[in-house]
Order: structure tokens, then sequence, then C-alpha cells
């Protein structure tokens, strides 16, 4: 069944900080969605942020209207849509009190295999909630390393992780000093065995890197017990094979994929990932720069490639269009970009190419991939109407192009129905803004 779902922002919050919903972005805010996981139950979250700054506002001010802000807000839904809770993290709590979540530039979700919610972000930090959202259980954070200072203490664990269907934890961590620049970057993609939680961080055993020789490592501050490859730490000289080696050799260039970023790991079989990989950006454009999505299984070997797109006539540069989603029960990839909707088998065919040139499929421009369900529904979010939309993917994806178009329609129809019932309930929808007085929110 298709779902048009909003991504609520607490009356109470907007009140309290005196937020204009109706001002442009432009003025200094913004509300923009992080990713999106569901349980085996049906159930799942959203993540996104509310976030102020700019000239004019500080971090301590006279008004709540010139606060800088910095909230997460994790949303719980019920199978059929319906709101159950929200938690509000990452900005300090009226009275002063610290989050107990820490603030990082970029933040994922993970259901973990016992239900629980894990919240990771760069560098390295993760942070263990219940169901409900209503209590932080374990927590592991690393301070942001100052530029040529010493590193602070901290206990890192991962950036990012995503449940194989073995249960096993595909993660990311970073490393400092990863195309030598000075900060900790995600440099390492392992597996861990067992699942995080009060007392008990787990050991990640890398599989492959992105820099197979990040500079500027220390014994004494750039080996992590728990990231360990050959039996030992990964650091200095110890980590398994860099990708960004495989693909010099590959494409016979050693300057273009100098400077690549990792993109978020996707499991696509019951021992095999996805592993993005895109080339430097440039402040002038970068469309027709190369990426690849490389194949990787469970022993850290580069089994191959999804294949099919054109650096440049589908480039994902434009617009940074870098999410990919796959679905490791039915071995299906996903990704969409400013070009179109592509979909790939776990042999790496390109099965489908829903080009967005095409009218019926138009819309797919404004909308983010997030997550594939353990059902086999794919999760978009439209990027500037804060609306989820969940479409039921058929297994043979040479279908995919008429179920995507109808989903489109019925969106469009859900959508209007939508903001008519949202006004009678809670008021106008302000610029696509779905402030509501009826969730539960809590703060973290």
């Amino acid at each position: 069944m298709v779902q048009t779902l909003p991504l609520p922002l607490p009356a109470t919050l907007v009140d309290e900080h005196r937020i204009d919903l109706a001002a442009p972005y432009t003025s200094g805010w913004g509300v923009e969605a992080e990713d999106v996981r569901t349980t085996p139950t049906g159930e799942f979250y959203a993540l996104y942020t509310l976030w102020r700054a700019g000239p004019g506002f500080r971090e301590v001010a006279a008004s709540p209207a010139e606060e800088r802000l910095a909230y997460r807000i994790l949303t719980r839904y019920a199978p059929d849509g319906t709101v159950l809770n929200t938690a509000l993290c990452c900005h300090d709590h009226p009275d002063g009190t610290p989050s107990a979540v820490k603030c990082s530039p970029d933040m994922s979700l993970c259901v973990l295999p016992d239900g629980k919610v894990a919240l990771s972000g760069t560098p390295d930090r993760t942070h263990v909630l219940t169901p409900e959202l209503d209590t932080v259980l374990a927590a592991w954070s690393m301070p942001n390393r100052p530029y040529d200072e010493e590193p602070l203490p901290g206990d890192p664990f991962v950036t990012s992780m995503s449940v194989m269907p073995s249960g096993r934890l595909l993660c990311v961590a970073t490393e400092y000093g990863t195309h030598r620049y000075g900060n900790s970057l995600p440099n390492i993609v392992g597996l861990a065995e067992t699942v995080p939680a009060a007392g008990h961080k787990p050991e990640v055993r890398a599989l492959v890197s992105l820099d197979g020789s990040p500079a500027h490592q220390t014994a004494e501050n750039d080996l992590r017990p728990h990231v360990t490859y050959a039996g030992a730490p990964v650091g200095l000289d110890n980590r398994p094979h860099s990708l960004v080696d495989h693909l010099r050799r590959d494409t016979g260039d050693s300057y273009v994929w100098s400077q690549s970023r990792l993109g978020r790991p996707a499991p696509i079989g019951a021992e095999l990932f996805v592993v993005p990989v895109f080339a430097r950006t440039y402040r002038g454009g970068s469309r027709g720069q190369p990426h690849a999505f490389l194949l990787v299984d469970t022993d850290g070997r580069v089994t191959g490639r999804l294949g099919g797109m054109e650096p440049w006539k589908d480039s994902p540069f434009t617009g940074h269009c870098f999410n990919l989603v796959a679905d490791p029960h039915r071995g299906h990839a996903f990704h969409l970009n400013r070009y179109g909707l592509y979909a790939w088998t776990a042999d790496g065919s390109l099965r489908a190419r829903l080009a967005t040139e095409e009218q019926q499929f138009r819309a797919l421009t404004r909308f983010t991939p997030m997550e594939v369900s353990p059902d086999g529904t794919l999760a978009l979010v439209h990027r500037t109407q804060h609306l989820m939309l969940r479409i039921p993917i058929p297994d043979d994806l040479t279908e995919l192009g008429p179920v995507v178009a109808e989903a489109l329609r019925i969106h469009t129809k859900q959508r209007t129905a939508l903001k008519k019932e949202w006004a009678k309930a809670w008021g106008p929808v302000v610029n696509w803004h779905w402030a509501t007085g009826g969730t539960r929110s809590h703060r973290l």
C-alpha cells in the first residue's frame, strides 16, 4: 500500500523558539530529513534535523527567536503511519542541561536485531536508545579533533551501522589523516558480530578501507582496540586493502580517485554489500566525475560493481544525490538522482532506469531515497514538502516503472487530502511544515 506521511514538528518546539515557519530557508533556518529505518514488525523511525544558524543567531541569546538551533527530531510511527512518539536530542534542554545525545554533522539510524534503536554520526559517535525513544541506554562519543592539536580523550565506536540478514552489523569507522586531512573521516568498513549495549562495545572486524595510507597517525592517539584487522588494532600501517587503490588499478587513473569519499554501505545479500565511492567534488560543478557502487563480500573481496550508469548522463553529483539503498532479502539496490531512479539485482545488472525527463517520473527529482524496509517497501522523502512516500516494490524490477508512476499519482491525491485533514486538526500547513500539538515529544 502506498503511504504519504508527514515529518511532524512539535508545536511546543516551534513556539518555544519562536520559529517563523513562513520564513524562507535563506533567512538562516531549515528542516532536513536524514534517515528512515523500519523494524521487522512494521514500525518505522524517521530522523530529521531542525537547524537555525547564521548572522543574527547566537548560542546564548537574549530572545528565543535569536537562539541558534541544532535539534535532531526522531519520530516513531506505527505500521499504519500513526505517529507514536517523538524524541528531541542534540540541543540543550531549556534549563541548560546538555542533551544525552552528542550532535554530529551527519547522523544515521539503525534498528538493531534486539529492537533497540542506534543513532550514529561522525566521528564514531553512537547512542543506543530504547524502542520507545525515551532513554539513552548506551553512548560512545569522540570529540572533534582540532587541526594540528593533540586529540581530546574520548570513547569512539562507529559512524554508521546497518543490519545484515544474519544479524551482524555492517559498520563504518573513521580514521584520522584520511587523504592527509587533519581530522577524522569515514575510512573503514567492517563487521560486528554482536550488538552494542550498555557495558558492551562490540569488536569491528575491518574488511576494506577507502584510503590505504592515512597520514599523521601516532600509536598513542590513533589505534582503536575495538576496530581490528589481522588480529591487531587498525591504524598506522595495519588496515585492509584500499578501495581507492582498487579503483585506480581498475580504471587506470591514479589522480581522479584522490580525495574520494565513502558513502554509507548497504547490505544487498546474505554475505554481500554495496560500498559507494564518489570522486572529489569541485566548487565549480562536479557533473561527470566518476563514482562506483562496489560489490564486496563479507571476506572483504571486491566481487564486482553495480553497472549501467554513465558518468555524465547519470551523474549523482548534480544536487549531491549520494544515497544508495538496498534490500538484502530480495537482492535489490536502488539509487535516485536528478536524472533517474536506478534499480539493480545483486549480480550488478541494471534492471530498471526511470528517467526523470519523462513527465510521469519528473516528480522524483524532489525526493531522496532513505531505505528499503524488510517487507520490500522503498521509502522516499520529499526534500521541500517534508513528506515520506512509501512504495511497495515488485519482485520483478522490470515492472518498476508502472508501479512508481502509479505511486506518484496516488501520492498527489494523498498529499492533498492530508493537507486538508491537517488544517482541520492542527491549523494551516505553513510552507509545507507539519507543526502539530498531537505528538508526545521527549527530550533526551
